[in-house]
């Protein structure tokens, strides 16, 4: 495994352009990579050979070998519970009450969870906490899903839970192997770093982070193993069938663009600005494509929002009715304290096609 990865990232353009009146204020400078289920380049912005971390948005790849594995079937996992294994959850109740599930199935409680505790992403879960004086726990955590599937994986294969986090644990070096099949990168060009919640997370170039999401929804266009396709396809209609359990049931960019899009694109977020898009084979990309996003300023909300919707608008996968829906995540305007109109967020890139 590499653990380095300090090369330095190429000058990247400018994606986002803040504006106070007739002046640009503030930039966003970032990366885009679109390729296909083969490997095939459709479109970038930027140096795609510039590495970054997936974060976040590697959580496909570590569910998948829960099902391989034997242990979603063993504990008859529901698709519900592994959306929200997959997920970024914005620890609303429905989402503890599916972890909790997970943990039951196994005999274990919230003690195990290694991922430690925040306060939950949805306004509405974290002041209802604060209200009744109390802290978050593991549970709140948005990766708390993810967690308790590592357990499960671990449980399954009888190997030790107290370190199941641990880089070099049978469960992650599986994963590690599992996310190098689809991304085609070998397993020591894959760099290893600690993520927010103390499990590995993976670095790779923004070229092959788009690869392995095209691979996710196109597994069959690539020569990848009928084991994993099936894996894979589960992980993908998971996400899909249960989107609010992979962001929330408010103000969420996964969960809203899955529902818009209807099942044709999977969706998930990463920390410091990063988003990975599957989409599904359609007369348009008949291999699927995959579609990385890596806001170089590590900006989420303001930034990395209006890229996705404007990437996909630009790749002509959203029609004028999904556009609406998403309105609030894409081109924004800009108050003062008095409500007054001061400047605007608004894309400034042009997808080369």
């Amino acid at each position: 495994m590499n653990q380095s990865g300090n090369q330095t990232p190429a000058d990247a353009p400018v994606l986002v352009e803040v504006t106070r009146g007739s002046m640009v204020e503030s930039r966003h400078r970032g990366f885009i990579a679109v390729v296909d289920a083969t490997g095939g380049v459709i479109a970038k912005i930027g140096d795609i050979g510039t590495p970054a971390w997936f974060r976040s948005a590697a959580k496909p790849f570590q569910t998948i070998p829960i099902i391989t594995s034997g242990a979603a079937a063993r504990y008859s996992f529901t698709p519900r519970e592994l959306a929200v294994i997959t997920g970024s959850h914005s620890g609303e109740s429905i989402h503890l009450e599916t972890v909790i599930s997970i943990l039951s199935k196994i005999a274990l409680d919230e003690s195990a969870l290694k991922c430690g505790a925040h306060m939950p992403f949805d306004d509405a879960s974290a002041k209802h906490l604060r209200a009744e004086n109390s802290q978050p726990g593991a549970l709140h955590n948005n990766c708390s899903g993810k967690h308790a599937g590592m357990l499960a994986f671990a449980s399954h294969i009888n190997a030790l839970l107290e370190n199941y986090i641990d880089p070099n644990h049978p469960v992650q070096r599986r994963i590690l192997s599992t996310l190098a099949r689809f991304a085609d990168a070998p397993v020591d060009e894959i760099n290893i770093a600690i993520d927010g919640c103390s499990a590995p997370v993976f670095g790779l170039s923004i070229e092959a982070m788009a690869r392995s999401y095209a691979r996710l929804v196109g597994a069959e266009h690539a020569g990848i193993e009928p084991e994993l396709v099936e894996a894979a396809e589960a992980v993908v209609n998971a996400m899909t069938e249960y989107p609010e359990m992979v962001g929330g049931t408010r103000n969420r960019l996964d969960t809203d663009l899955m529902l818009a899009a209807k099942g044709q694109i999977v969706s998930k977020v990463g920390a410091e600005g990063v988003q990975l898009l599957g989409v599904k084979p359609n007369e348009r990309y008949p291999k699927g494509i995959g579609v990385a996003i890596k806001i170089e300023d590590g900006d989420t909300r303001r930034a990395r929002d209006p890229v996705v919707i404007e990437t996909l608008k630009q790749l002509g996968l959203l029609d004028n009715n999904q556009l609406a829906r998403l309105a609030s995540y894409a081109q924004s305007t800009i108050f003062n304290h008095r409500r007054i109109e001061v400047g605007e967020v608004r894309p400034r890139f042009k997808l080369d096609l």
